[in-house]
């Protein structure tokens, strides 16, 4: 039986204590303020003190994702979400609001606290107290729909399989096998379909009302506002049109092409996973982090560092298992200044650029950890630049897992096919919110209906789904995205066209888009998303003249692999 540890964090606060907490946050409250100095110190001790309580927050959550089984694991993770975050939110207003009224806060340097004035000013404008329960609800419902699906199997050669394991069968060159695990999987959703239908009802209700108390029309509106987004809703649809002139045709040829290799009569929804491989690229977690260090290794030195750092202190749990939540992800530990990468995949290909994914997270993080104040925003455009960018930096180094030249240039293939496809599936994810948020009385069926549309309209266009229209419908209740971080979407698409130029970049000169990659990293997050990714060597431009070159760079490095 797997040991989960539990002392990969620092319990510098004991949240079981609720009153204590409070005591914390109020002596912040009533400090004196009276002069620069003053406050800046001040922002130090709220600084030390958000950051032990978040940290304790974030292991108690990784405790509970890790075994979603155990009812003591999420009875403290409960308690959080219903005890400990209304006192978060509580007293962050009053904190956000001594902070803008304080007559010293226009004295601190815009470029050291620029973006902080923004956020707080921001959610002091949007605080209200009648969303605080609507919070603590919504929360509730993200952590049984984990539960639920942390503990969801599927039926595999007779026997329950964790989901997962099954998902990993659809990567299989033998169309059969497939077609099975595909089916399997359509099965396993169908299960727990009309529970996860219930919680999405409630959480746009939720949601709907949450923007209301708050002065807004409808959620989607609310978001843009409370994410302070440095681009509009136009700016969105914008996008999302430039994408289906300039990237649909390339992915429509290119599953004309995977089609003749395959040698179908149609492109069906399980012909569009990483089925050109011959096998998985390792068999235990054990394989799979060897291989990945040595090519972190082999990109640089840093990088490697970091990850035997995390791995010999525990900051890795990659194996799949029942009861673990689904996905992955990587979280910042502010308070011991390290990061925790969570995974739950079978061995697949999508496993190995997972974990790829979410070291550049990891480094992102550590690049981010300063001496002096380091009040940080991770804005998600910015963050996901690094995780895709580390993903495509490891391109050529794939060759740790498919050892022949033959396996090496389709693993590529399929990395890269895979960076096009992040171009698109994120912003049918976007656009399906759009509609969810400004449609906010919609039934399931619409619901269900419109997913459907918006797929075959982006990532599904050239698939063949006659007869599977139902199961294709339900696709959505798979991505925690839409239950635990709505409207986090666009942000995939927008970074992976600054990856995509970080790769051309790499091409042309190895030690200069690495140098930019950590550079970038490392910029203060104080700063604009266009000025970061200046610092990365790439563009934040999502133009149409933008994404018309990048994928047209996509589709010729992925030809050029035969």
């Amino acid at each position: 039986m797997t040991t989960i540890t539990t002392d990969y964090y620092v319990r510098a606060v004991d949240l079981s204590d609720a009153a204590a907490v409070e005591a914390k946050l109020q002596a912040l409250v009533h400090a004196k303020l009276d002069s620069v100095e003053a406050l800046e110190a001040w922002l130090k001790r709220e600084l030390e003190c958000t950051l032990a309580i978040r940290e304790v927050l974030s292991g108690h959550t990784i405790d509970f994702y890790r075994d979603t089984s155990s009812e003591a694991k999420k009875q403290i993770h409960m308690h959080d979400q219903t005890v400990i975050q209304p006192l978060l939110l509580k007293y962050g207003a009053e904190l956000d609001k001594k902070f803008c009224e304080c007559p010293y806060t226009k004295e601190l340097d815009d470029g050291k606290y620029g973006q902080m004035k923004k956020v707080r000013a921001t959610g002091l404008e949007l605080f209200r107290e009648e969303n605080i329960p609507l919070q603590v609800k919504e929360q509730e419902l993200v952590a049984n729909y984990n539960e639920l699906i942390g503990g969801l199997t599927a039926k595999w050669e007779g026997e329950d399989k964790p989901y997962p394991y099954v998902v990993a069968q659809m990567d299989s060159p033998d169309r059969t096998v497939r077609e099975a695990a595909w089916r399997s999987v359509q099965e396993a959703r169908k299960s727990i379909k009309p529970k996860v239908s219930a919680m999405m009802d409630e959480l746009v209700a939720l949601r709907h009302q949450i923007a209301v108390n708050a002065g807004f029309e409808n959620y989607r509106d609310y978001v843009f506002r409370e994410k302070n987004r440095e681009y509009s809703v136009e700016d969105c649809y914008s996008f999302h049109n430039a994408v289906e002139r300039h990237v649909i045709p390339a992915w429509d040829r290119l599953a004309r092409q995977l089609q003749g290799v395959l040698g179908v009569d149609a492109y069906r929804p399980w012909d569009v996973t990483p089925c050109t491989l011959s096998k998985a690229p390792f068999e235990t977690v054990h394989q799979l982090m060897d291989g990945v260090e040595k090519m972190l290794y082999a990109t640089d030195s840093y990088f490697g560092d970091k990850f035997v750092h995390m791995r010999e202190r525990g900051l890795l749990d990659l194996e799949s298992r029942s009861g673990k939540a689904p996905g992955g992800f990587c979280d910042f530990l502010g308070y011991s200044k390290n990061t925790f990468v969570f995974a739950n995949f079978s061995p697949s290909f999508f496993a190995l650029i997972a974990l790829l994914h979410e070291m550049g997270h990891a480094i992102n993080g550590y690049l981010q950890v300063r001496d002096e104040y380091e009040w940080t925003d991770l804005r998600s455009e910015v963050a996901e630049l690094y995780s895709h960018g580390m993903e495509l930096l490891c391109l050529d180094k794939l060759g740790e897992f498919y050892r022949d030249e033959q396996s090496l240039k389709i693993a590529q293939r399929e990395e890269l096919h895979r960076s096009l496809n992040m171009l698109i599936g994120p912003l049918s994810g976007d656009l399906f919110q759009h509609w969810l948020y400004t449609n906010p009385n919609h039934t399931a069926e619409e619901r269900d209906a419109k997913y459907l549309e918006i797929l075959k309209r982006f990532g599904g266009h050239p698939v063949d789904y006659s007869g599977l229209e139902t199961e294709a419908s339900s696709a959505w209740i798979d991505s925690i995205h839409f239950i635990g971080y709505p409207f986090y979407n666009i942000e995939y698409a927008m970074s992976e066209l600054g990856a995509l130029q970080l790769l051309e970049s790499y091409r042309k000169n190895p030690g200069e888009a690495i140098a930019n990659y950590k550079r970038g990293a490392s910029t203060d997050f104080n700063q604009s998303i266009a000025k970061i990714y200046e610092d990365t060597g790439v563009h934040f431009d999502f133009s149409d003249e933008a994404v018309l070159r990048v994928a047209k760079f996509a589709e010729s490095v992925i030809e050029a692999l035969g």
